[in-house]
């Protein structure tokens, strides 16, 4: 009792060896790994830095060694915009990522839904025909489709071939979201049967307020897709100037200004932005909805 009380009131017990090498271990395990984590940010943040900085150079810096502009030149925005068929590319851009999104998701949704929910003769089969569409690049197919849409529909110079295409579904978008749905419970579906529901009222009440995530993925994979497509609009809308697409029409700036770095990457910055700023709104539900895809099969 007498050695109890003469210990300082408040005193706190020294932190054994072990104690202290645990912590030390610690820190050292939280600097290693966000030291990590910040240099493969720095590895992936500093070429856009360059990009940008380098669009708001003058004409004569761009050539330079400098890194940061002497005078901020944003003008070079406006000049990018005021060029001939840029506002035009980039409502061509809009119209066949947007319009593709929402007929690739609307179409892709009820066969993923008959996949993952139905029971019937041939499921399987038809799940390895949409994986085996997977593997097949588009470049097999290119010259039938090209005559078809070319010479059969008259559709060359056009974006449509690319377009319509989109409304018959995905094979990756329709395997992404079979995926997530087989995560949701049958219990919600038997439920809504059981209250009068038919298998269409079923989808919309239910199935899509549940799969909000899975959708978000997959409108934000083909929606990028369709953003940053070249090869489709070179075969296709090539020929005509009034039908390219920012990713194709980019390299016919780049061209016409091979010294003008400065507009280059301004111009570049414009393509980029849009698809940089939906990800950034939209990572969350991205990030859930492809996470969510592979707890079950």
């Amino acid at each position: 009792m007498a050695q109890v009380l003469d210990k300082p009131v408040g005193s706190k017990a020294r932190p054994s060896p072990a104690e202290r090498t645990a912590r030390r271990r610690a820190v050292l395990e939280w600097i290693a790994v966000h030291s990590l984590g910040v240099a493969a940010a720095l590895f992936f943040v500093l070429p856009f830095v360059f990009v940008l900085l380098t669009s708001l150079m003058s004409d004569s810096q761009a050539l330079s060694r400098d890194l940061v502009p002497h005078t901020w030149e944003w003008g070079n925005y406006k000049r990018v915009l005021d060029t001939p068929g840029f506002l035009t590319w980039w409502r061509n851009t809009l119209v066949y990522a947007g319009l593709g999104t929402v007929l690739t998701v609307a179409s892709s949704l009820p066969v993923a839904y008959a996949l993952a929910k139905f029971r019937f003769r041939g499921r399987n089969l038809s799940l390895m025909l949409v994986i085996s569409m997977m593997m097949l690049p588009p470049q097999v197919i290119i010259i039938p489709m090209y005559l078809f849409w070319a010479k059969q529909l008259d559709l060359s110079g056009t974006l449509w071939p690319l377009i319509i295409p989109m409304a018959f579904g995905d094979a990756f978008s329709v395997f992404l979201l079979r995926q997530f749905l087989t995560t949701i419970p049958n219990e919600y579906l038997d439920a809504a049967r059981v209250d009068g529901c038919g298998e269409l009222r079923t989808l919309l009440k239910v199935v899509v307020p549940m799969a909000r995530p899975g959708l978000a993925a997959v409108a934000l994979f083909q929606f990028f897709y369709a953003w940053n497509d070249y090869f489709g609009p070179q075969i296709y809308a090539s020929e005509n100037p009034g039908a390219w697409t920012l990713s194709y029409g980019l390299e016919s700036f780049k061209g016409a200004h091979h010294t003008d770095w400065n507009l280059t990457m301004a111009a570049t910055v414009l393509v980029m932005a849009p698809v940089i700023l939906v990800f950034f709104f939209a990572q969350k539900a991205f990030v859930e909805g492809v996470t969510l895809t592979g707890v079950k099969g």
